[in-house]
């Protein structure tokens, strides 16, 4: 497991290995950061990039920045100034709400609140000591191996589907699909308002500025389709989402930004937004509802998992 946080500043103190993987021999050249932000399933690209500028991230024994671009075979290291604390993920016995499996892959439900991978505060209790436990006579899976496990994210307090690789080939086939934005994901969220018109495209630009992703021209392209489902009026509606890239927050944001914030959303919609609003709800409204596999089996395979009550 990878903390960024602990990049101490002096870099010419005595480095310690917290991360190593060999580039696949069949990798197209693709910049370093967004190499390992599909990787690092516990890091922000924001922290790959800060660690990158302080020295830390290696390629083939020496540092290298953020825009530096992988080839086959290269041996990628991150380097910190402290000791790697004990990150083994340990097996627990926690129930899984799994809503799809086969040989080679497993689509779980997760619940909203569950942290997915532990880092900095929560050690245990995550989605993927739950998995270690389910797999755990499984001989080709290894939770602790980066080859392996989780292909993608959602945030800990979204619900819905999760896609788990449970060998390295099938690991390597999802990557690239979602690189190539393939796997179409679909999303339900319950909003403050009634989107007009009711269906669409959104088209904002997202650019992260500190802990949160905002609409700017110098930010990153981001699409979203929606469409509403369902509506009280002009108070509420339930909206379907599908993210057309893959931003950070991107649909929480693009929400917000045509004026219909997702219910319970404290960091897009909190303190004097919400408060003039009169609106309170104890958890984010939004589930990823579904992905479509069908790329990956050659046929239609379009996995849905149930919206929480």
């Amino acid at each position: 497991m990878i903390d960024t946080d602990d990049i101490i500043a002096d870099s010419e103190a005595a480095q310690y290995e917290h991360f190593r993987c060999v580039v696949d021999a069949g990798q197209v050249p693709v910049r370093i950061d967004k190499f390992l932000f599909e990787r690092m399933v516990h890091s922000s690209r924001n922290r790959i990039q800060s660690a990158a500028d302080a020295g830390y991230i290696q390629v083939n024994g020496k540092p290298v920045k953020s825009n530096y671009k992988v080839r086959p075979n290269d041996v990628i290291t991150l380097m910190l100034d402290v000791p790697k604390h004990d990150s083994t993920i340990y097996p627990e016995d926690i129930p899984l709400d799994i809503v799809y499996e086969d040989d080679a892959l497993m689509v779980i439900n997760k619940p909203a609140g569950m942290v997915v991978h532990p880092g900095a505060g929560n050690f245990s209790g995550t989605l993927i000591n739950a998995i270690a436990w389910h797999m755990r006579d499984v001989p080709t899976f290894d939770a602790n191996s980066p080859e392996v496990g989780l292909v993608h994210r959602i945030d800990k307090d979204t619900s819905g589907v999760l896609v788990l690789a449970r060998n390295r080939k099938m690991a390597e086939i999802l990557t690239q699909a979602f690189r190539e934005h393939k796997l179409q994901k679909t999303y339900l969220a319950l909003v403050n308002g009634c989107p007009h018109p009711t269906s669409g495209e959104i088209r904002n630009p997202l650019l992260k500025v500190g802990e949160k992703m905002q609409i700017s021209p110098d930010g990153q392209s981001a699409r979203t389709l929606y469409k509403v489902l369902d509506s009280v009026g002009t108070k509420f509606a339930l909206v379907e989402a599908s993210p057309l890239s893959g931003r950070t927050h991107q649909i929480r944001v693009h929400l917000e930004s045509i004026g219909c914030p997702i219910v319970g959303d404290d960091k897009y919609f909190g303190g004097e937004k919400r408060a003039k609003s009169n609106l309170f709800a104890d958890k984010l409204h939004l589930h990823a509802y579904k992905i479509d596999l069908s790329s990956i089996y050659n046929k239609k395979v379009i996995i849905s998992a149930p919206m929480p009550s």
